[in-house]
């Protein structure tokens, strides 16, 4: 085994919201955990992608910026001491004759975990971007698939294209930043949460947004930037917006990368697991938050959490194999433990 290794209980593939509670969660019953994630921080998508957008259905919080829940969460699982390998894809997973495991990244680290938790959200993952005519020509020029800043939008003309919780969030967010918000939806209805569709609607109605139903984007214009942006309405006539940015929020398509090599259960792109533990159908594998599927699979932050502590008991019998799991809590250095 390379001296260099880096020992721990846990190795928790995914440093986003899922992975960063697992910690918290091994930590009470006193597990050791090591995170690897592509990205050079953690946080995952909502730190990469939409580190200012508003979430609404984190028990507690009526409304959390995704950053502050990712600081949160790091804060929370502070105290347990987590370890992180960042900025680093993992390559190879070896089963040792323990049953153990040695993961290598592609910067050659490796770890050295008697359980692997995938926990790696949509692995890894690009935008799905539209069918659009000069699209090229206009991304980074107005034209962007993420907010990052919602001040880059202040006093802007901005059309936002899309059907689900994302398209909608930022619909009602911006509306308070930009000069004009316009939301461009294919269909006469929402896939997000109704409530969120109900204040869009509420916007529309009061003048505060453009709501434009039955229509798809199709082409873009300018010169050095971005200037209009042309629709085609339900009855193939063109409609002519000015933008000053376009953001097509049409989700993410996921790539498992190596992980679709590991002789895990695949259903479209996602791991198949036992509800019972969500474990996989490799003994010491097991897959949390979105990333994995199962009959009813609701691809929420909130369920991840859940998913996370039921399998953490599970994963206990690996790390400790002559102990009983103890449902006493006690509590330590103001934390709560088992």
């Amino acid at each position: 085994m390379n001296t260099n290794t880096i020992h721990t209980d846990l190795c928790i593939i995914g440093a986003g919201p899922v992975g960063l509670f697992a910690v918290f969660e091994a930590g009470l019953l006193k597990m050791r955990c090591h995170l690897i994630d592509a990205l050079p921080q953690v946080g995952g998508q909502l730190s990469e992608i939409y580190p200012q957008k508003p979430i609404y259905d984190i028990p507690g919080y009526p409304e959390v910026k995704a950053q502050d829940l990712v600081d949160n969460l790091m804060e929370q699982a502070k105290p347990f001491q987590p370890t992180f390998t960042l900025g680093e894809r993992v390559d190879h997973l070896d089963k040792q004759a323990d049953g153990s495991f040695i993961v290598t990244t592609s910067d050659k680290t490796h770890v050295h975990a008697q359980v692997i938790i995938i926990a790696g959200g949509l692995g890894c993952f690009e935008p799905r971007k539209p069918v659009l005519t000069n699209l090229e020509k206009f991304e980074g020029k107005g034209i962007t698939y993420m907010v990052k800043n919602p001040e880059t939008f202040r006093d802007k003309n901005v059309v936002i294209a899309g059907g689900g919780d994302s398209a909608l969030d930022w619909s009602i967010y911006l509306a308070k930043v930009a000069k004009r918000v316009t939301l461009v939806h294919r269909n006469e209805t929402f896939r997000g949460a109704p409530d969120s569709a109900a204040k869009v609607f509420d916007l529309a109605n009061r003048g505060k947004i453009d709501l434009i139903l039955s229509a798809n984007l199709k082409e873009v214009t300018g010169d050095e930037k971005l200037e209009k942006v042309i629709l085609e309405d339900k009855y193939k006539q063109d409609m002519v917006l000015e933008a000053d940015y376009l953001i097509p929020l049409f989700g993410l398509s996921p790539k498992l990368g190596p992980i679709a090599d590991w002789g895990l259960s695949i259903d479209k792109n996602a791991i198949e697991v036992d509800t019972r533990d969500y474990s996989t159908g490799v003994e010491r594998i097991y897959a949390i938050g979105d990333i994995n599927t199962y009959p009813g699979k609701l691809k929420l932050i909130l369920c991840g959490f859940h998913e996370a502590a039921i399998m953490m008991h599970s994963a206990f019998k690996y790390v400790y194999p002559d102990q009983k799991l103890s449902f006493k809590y006690t509590t330590v250095n103001g934390v709560n433990a088992f």
